[in-house]
């Protein structure tokens, strides 16, 4: 009874200290001068104002279809594809769970991109925060690094492909493709190589579930599934043999 009292007298002074806090919160603000942030709309009375306003929609664009530029024309579409087929192939449904693939493909793909990204960050952004040079510059200063990335890494049928299909007439320089044409191309790229890579991953684990399979049968066990006993060898198979560095290690030599 005398803990219930002391934990009861406890809680009335939390709650209470708490209420004082929050009573007195705007005092504080107002001694401490604390910014705030307000939201309004005028007229635009020059035309500075209204560039002023439209860079800032397109600011806000640009973060909303940053995942999917960070999609397109980085490395992620293959790393993240051959996980997910990795652990398709061993049957482990959704272990690693999908945080644990994403944030993996995230991290390779910023250690893969980390060159491409010092030279943006060198050539573009940093100049045009010095004031150096204007956007438009700046714009196509770190189109220059991506555009050489994709281009390292595109195949020549899906880049005919898609030349074909949206230019009037075969280019002759990488020069004359443009970005719109070059991004598709190397997004298509990646699936292939993705689905190739997967292809291989498949094959052992297969090999396994078919010799399970069989034994299975001739035991005459056919009610028994042969994923249930060919998990754990699927698994031991593949750390015995160090499958993550080994895919891993795939990926980033097949990327540099």
């Amino acid at each position: 009874m005398n803990r219930y009292k002391a934990c009861q007298r406890a809680y009335l002074r939390g709650l209470t200290t708490a209420l004082l806090i929050l009573l007195a919160a705007p005092q504080m603000a107002h001694a401490v001068g604390m910014p705030t942030v307000t939201f309004g709309l005028a007229d635009a009375n020059s035309p500075q104002q209204v560039s002023t306003a439209l860079q800032v929609l397109f600011l806000l664009t640009i973060l909303s279809i940053a995942p999917a530029i960070l999609l397109m024309t980085t490395c992620f579409t293959r790393i993240v594809i051959v996980l997910g087929f990795v652990r398709q192939a061993m049957g482990t449904q959704n272990t690693p769970p999908n945080q644990v693939v994403i944030g993996l493909a995230l991290f390779l793909t910023l250690f893969v991109m980390s060159p491409v990204i010092n030279d943006v960050n060198n050539g573009a952004l940093q100049p045009y925060l010095a004031g150096k040079i204007d956007q438009k510059t700046a714009l196509d200063q770190a189109l220059i690094p991506m555009r050489k990335f994709m281009f390292s890494h595109v195949k020549e049928q899906e880049l005919s492909l898609m030349s074909s299909i949206t230019l009037d007439k075969q280019p002759y320089d990488r020069d004359a493709i443009p970005t719109l044409t070059l991004i598709p191309a190397f997004m298509l790229s990646e699936l292939k190589i993705a689905f190739q890579m997967g292809f291989m991953i498949y094959i052992p684990f297969m090999v396994i579930d078919m010799i399970v399979a069989s034994i299975l049968m001739s035991m005459g066990m056919m009610m028994l599934p042969p994923v249930i006993i060919s998990l754990p060898f699927k698994l031991l198979l593949f750390v015995l043999v160090d499958g993550w560095g080994l895919v891993v290690g795939s990926l980033i030599k097949g990327l540099q």
